[in-house]
């Protein structure tokens, strides 16, 4: 069950109103999950939804590798709703099966593409030791440009920002459990730590 539930239409004051009615006309076409929470500051609201439009709809990164980098992001925190939604959309976009299969068991995929392998190798390394070598930032600055690089980092620190937001108030849990994701330690739903 989740700890926040959306504020019903009749309820909102008129700042939340608008960033709803800016996130309801935006790309998306909806108010994105992690708004739920974010509205009970309307600021941080507007400000969250426009970086994620803009990280998701307009850098100069093909979905494919954007939604790479946000299943990444979701596997490593083990965001279940942001997972299961990006799946679908990584599997819209042309990320193979077999890849999102190796990412949701935290093994390395099979990744024939070199920009592919770049977004993998650079967003695993950012999300586990938080740096990235030498040798890694040129081939990724080589596959993506300084922009792409740019872009790729503000993707994961932007879907961090989702995972935890939705981890922490549990949202879409338990809908949108993902099986894969389980982990016997760590439930969805009230982990102990």
């Amino acid at each position: 069950m989740p700890r926040l539930n959306a504020i019903p239409d009749a309820e909102l004051t008129p700042a939340q109103a608008l960033v709803c009615a800016e996130a309801r006309s935006g790309p998306r076409g909806k108010i994105p999950a992690p708004m739920i929470a974010w509205l009970r500051n309307p600021e941080l609201a507007g400000r969250a939804q426009k970086l994620g439009e803009l990280l998701r709809f307009e850098t100069s990164m093909e979905p494919r590798l954007t939604e790479l980098a946000v299943l990444v992001c979701g596997r490593h925190w083990t965001s279940h709703h942001e997972w299961t939604a990006h799946k679908a959309l990584a599997l819209k976009a042309g990320l193979a099966p077999e890849v999102i299969a190796d990412i949701a068991a935290r093994r390395a995929p099979d990744l024939q593409c070199d920009r592919q392998r770049a977004v993998y190798d650079v967003s695993l390394a950012l999300l586990t030791v938080g740096r990235i070598g030498a040798e890694l930032y040129q081939r990724g600055t080589a596959q993506l440009g300084e922009q792409g690089m740019v872009e790729l980092v503000g993707v994961l620190g932007y879907y961090c920002l989702v995972a935890l937001t939705l981890n922490a108030f549990e949202l879409g849990i338990p809908e949108n459990v993902a099986p894969e994701l389980q982990d016997p330690q760590f439930p969805a739903s009230r982990p102990t730590a």
